[in-house]
């Protein structure tokens, strides 16, 4: 005798709640693998002078 019933979703979110369904983990920083060489490397050049800035920054208030 074939088949008559080719699915059904019986039971399974039952079975999903019982551990919870979560959210996927993101990372607070993306892999920059495989994005534009040129962004890539403006944004290296970017941080660096952000990092300088904040520098200067913290110098200034800590004499002032």
């Amino acid at each position: 005798m074939a088949k008559s019933k080719n699915h059904t979703a019986h039971n399974q979110t039952k079975k999903a709640h019982r551990n919870g369904i979560t959210k996927v983990q993101t990372q607070k920083y993306k892999s920059l693998k495989g994005v534009d060489p040129k962004f890539r490397r403006n944004a290296k050049f970017a941080a660096q002078g952000s990092q300088k800035a904040v520098a200067a920054a913290r110098k200034a208030k800590a004499s002032a």
